[in-house]
């Protein structure tokens, strides 16, 4: 088999896709979308990735899916800066019920219609969503309340992906990382992990094997949220999560050696750790060698048979980010599975 070696999620969008979403109506946009589904699906395949993703191309972005065209909603919530300066910002909470209106089950179904091949599906973690929530509270709508809410409608989001046979959900956790620049005291973490789990701890034991964790510093516009925050603070209390399987930026890492003695100290038994040997933010494709070598240095570190690969994060997770081009994408996503390929033949799986 091989070790195995996934995508994040998200890839940038073609031409026609980003014109629909700038000035086309919903019959054309519904249909550059679908297009962009289909030709995903079909780059992915021909280059021989062993698992697919619909590259997030009818997703606003990979954070506030379940709330495209939610009601109740303020512009004016909590904002992320990036390292150049740039900030996106999220929408503030205004009044309950809190309900997903796009559960990401509706992505999965579109693009398993294009292939036969294994599909995954991220998801956004429920402690992303929580930042929706105002500190000073919604009358009538207390905390409790909405957290309750959200805890059912995350799992629901999870659940769905599971019985519609996705290969596995991957939640998205880049607040990870961010929450220790936030609060770097770690409680913030503690909040989101501790949040997190009592949605994972809703699913067995084997359902949990296809559901997945990833963590990255952020990446857009070439430009990223806490690349600068330790990992030795998070990643202890990241595999404290009840998952099966962890997705860990590590290409644009300038020690991976030490990290991967953090990852290898700290994770769980019985977890897979996929490991980033691609970084979408860097313009300068990855040759398979450097790829390969990537993947047996972080063999020395940790069990093969515990051990896969990914790219650090998803490509342009927000879907007007057009700095990274389609192409320069797919050939990284090349060079991530033949280099794979590569490493397993050195090692002998």
């Amino acid at each position: 088999m091989g070790i195995p070696t996934e995508p994040i999620g998200s890839i940038p969008r073609p031409p026609a896709l980003l014109a629909a979403m700038s000035g086309g109506g919903e019959t054309e946009l519904a249909a550059a979308q679908a297009a962009a589904v289909a030709d995903t699906i079909s780059r992915l395949e021909a280059i021989g990735c062993p698992v697919l993703v619909d590259g997030e191309q009818s997703k606003p972005s990979f954070a506030t899916y379940p709330i495209t065209g939610m009601a109740g909603l303020a512009p004016d919530g909590a904002v992320i800066p990036f390292a150049d300066g740039h900030t996106r910002q999220l929408p503030r909470l205004t009044a309950g019920p809190f309900r997903y209106q796009v559960h990401a089950d509706a992505y999965l179904r579109a693009a398993r219609e294009h292939t036969a091949l294994p599909v995954k599906q991220a998801v956004i973690a429920p402690s992303a969503l929580s930042l929706l929530y105002p500190a000073d509270g919604i009358e009538g709508y207390p905390r409790k309340a909405f957290v309750d809410d959200l805890l059912a409608e995350a799992e629901a989001d999870i659940r769905g992906c599971l019985d519609a046979g996705a290969h596995v959900v991957q939640l998205d956790f880049t607040e990870g990382r961010l929450s220790l620049k936030l609060d770097p005291s770690g409680g913030l973490l503690d909040d989101f992990v501790a949040l997190n789990n009592l949605v994972l701890d809703r699913f067995t034991e084997a359902e949990r094997a296809r559901i997945g964790v990833h963590t990255c510093p952020g990446g857009d516009q070439d430009s990223t949220h806490s690349a600068d925050v330790d990992y030795a603070g998070l990643l202890p209390k990241l595999f404290g999560l009840r998952a099966g399987n962890f997705y860990v930026q590590l290409a644009s890492e300038p020690e991976p050696d030490r990290v991967l003695e953090i990852v290898a100290a700290h994770l769980p038994p019985g977890a897979t750790v996929f490991v980033g040997v691609t970084d979408p933010i860097d313009p300068q494709v990855e040759t398979p060698e450097q790829v390969r070598d990537r993947v047996l240095a972080a063999a020395r570190h940790l069990p093969v048979e515990r051990l896969g690969t990914c790219d650090d994060c998803g490509f342009s997770p927000f879907a007007d980010d057009t700095s990274t081009s389609r192409e320069i994408a797919f050939a990284k996503i090349a060079a991530r599975v033949e280099g794979t390929a590569l490493a397993s033949a050195r090692l002998g799986v």
